[in-house]
């Protein structure tokens, strides 16, 4: 199954990051958030990626372009300008890098991609959050419901600590706990292909225009996650993601 990512957003909410490249190339653990994410995908068996460009696009061709070039061992015939690669440790992954345009918005850039998915269900996440969701699970969870489109609900973590209170007594206090109420589209969606005639242009929406109105029809489901999510909005979150992308398990990984 194809893994789409939607990379090319301006950012603006994290713009002291965003200035020089675009967000899902701002670093946590020395890497690229976006590729924290596609390993949460390859650990469970899917390395085929399309990636839709938009905003400050070369700078994630490059990144994947110093893979290639700056990594392992390297054979080069200067008389013919032959390259050969000895890295025994590179990524098996098939990654598809397509323009898409720099206003485009989250529909649009999906429609774009359609001459290049194969026209079965793939998978779509934002370049921007990561969660340790069971992709398997989700997927038999989209084919047992027989709809055109799954989401993934998540709880958001709350921004502040959160007081229980009796009067003027704490009772208890929590730091930083999960929303106990309320979910949100976390990403991590399989979509069929028919979801792609319902947009028939660049200013369509994804979530607004197209998830919206498959919710009315009765073809969107939503799988519940009740497990580490976690997306990247402003410099608190690149520090904390950086923290956790540093440990020996960040709670992302399954494994």
């Amino acid at each position: 199954m194809q893994v789409v990512l939607l990379a090319g957003g301006l950012g603006t909410r994290l713009s002291e990051e965003t200035a020089l490249k675009p967000k899902p190339m701002v670093e946590v653990g020395g890497e690229p958030i976006l590729r924290h994410i596609m390993q949460i995908y390859a650990e469970q068996g899917f390395s085929e990626f399309i990636v839709a460009l938009g905003y400050l696009s070369h700078v994630v061709k490059r990144w994947f372009l110093e893979q290639i070039t700056t990594s392992g061992d390297m054979e080069i015939d200067l008389r013919s300008g032959g390259i050969r690669r000895d890295d025994p440790h590179a990524l098996p992954w098939r990654v598809r890098l397509i323009e898409t345009g720099l206003h485009t918005q989250t529909g649009g850039r999906l429609k774009r991609l359609a001459p290049v998915l194969n026209g079965k269900a793939f998978m779509l996440t934002y370049g921007d959050g990561v969660a340790n969701v069971d992709l398997g699970a989700l997927i038999e969870f989209h084919k047992q419901h027989k709809r055109l489109a799954t989401v993934t609900a998540v709880r958001p973590p709350a921004r502040f600590g959160a007081l229980d209170l009796n009067g003027d007594r704490v009772m208890s206090f929590t730091e930083k706990p999960q929303l106990s109420e309320g979910w949100i589209n976390g990403g991590f969606m399989v979509l069929e292909p028919a979801v792609l005639d319902g947009i028939d242009g660049d200013d369509v929406v994804l979530e607004r225009d197209v998830l919206s109105q498959l919710a009315s029809v009765d073809q969107l489901r939503a799988y519940r996650h009740t497990g580490f999510w976690h997306c990247m909005d402003t410099l608190r979150d690149v520090r904390m993601l950086d923290e956790l992308a540093r440990k020996e398990h960040p709670p992302w990984r399954r494994s």
